[in-house]
């Protein structure tokens, strides 16, 4: 997978998994993560997937509506995709924060929904739910930080409501911040997730 790797202060502190919104690239999600840790190590991925010339993470069959079945694909592949990275580059496995977008933040929470131990943390911007009806795995000690749009056209209140529930249902700690925006990522939601990262990953 295409990717950028910068080693931060400690190769034994926390890694950030950098995944862009559709149409972004590894480059988009780097001034966050400089914001909320400027000693972590990153790992940012752009979507291997094109949607008329729009990097991805996986296939929609229409707008809000997942290709279930290559989103199962995808994620398998970003997962094995992890474990090689932590070898070639030497980071702690264990140690690994997702930051995700939109699109970056819906496969971070596939990641969950699919895999047990795959991440310690997750800052999920405007996620949806990434499909239903499976079993999740326990994801006790997995700390998830979810901040959304109140007037979001493309995310509703009451799916990231669903999500919180689903998660909170399997184990996470599950912490929501409410913006009065729509679906883009506003300053206020990075400082808020500094905050959030400070007080409970670092």
């Amino acid at each position: 997978m295409k990717h950028i790797f910068k080693e931060g202060k400690s190769l034994k502190g926390p890694t950030f998994l950098l995944l862009h919104g559709t149409g972004g690239s590894e480059n988009d999600l780097l001034p966050l993560a400089e914001i909320m840790d400027p000693d972590a190590n990153i790992l940012s991925v752009r979507g291997s997937v094109s949607e008329n010339g729009m990097a991805r993470f996986f296939k929609r069959l229409a707008e809000g509506v997942f290709d279930e079945e290559d989103l199962i694909l995808r994620t398998k592949e970003l997962y094995e995709f992890l474990d090689e990275a932590a070898e070639e580059y030497g980071f702690d496995r264990n140690y690994v924060i997702a930051v995700g977008y939109s699109n970056g933040a819906n496969i971070a929470g596939s990641l969950l929904f699919h895999y047990q131990d795959v991440l310690n943390g997750a800052i999920l911007h405007h996620p949806m739910v990434p499909i239903r009806n499976i079993d999740l795995p326990d994801l006790a000690g997995v700390k998830v930080l979810i901040t959304a749009g109140q007037n979001d056209p493309m995310v509703k209140v009451q799916e990231i409501k669903e999500l919180e529930s689903i998660l909170t249902s399997n184990g996470a700690e599950v912490y929501l911040h409410w913006e009065n925006n729509g679906h883009q990522l506003a300053g206020t939601e990075v400082e808020a997730a500094k905050d959030w990262y400070q007080k409970n990953i670092v």
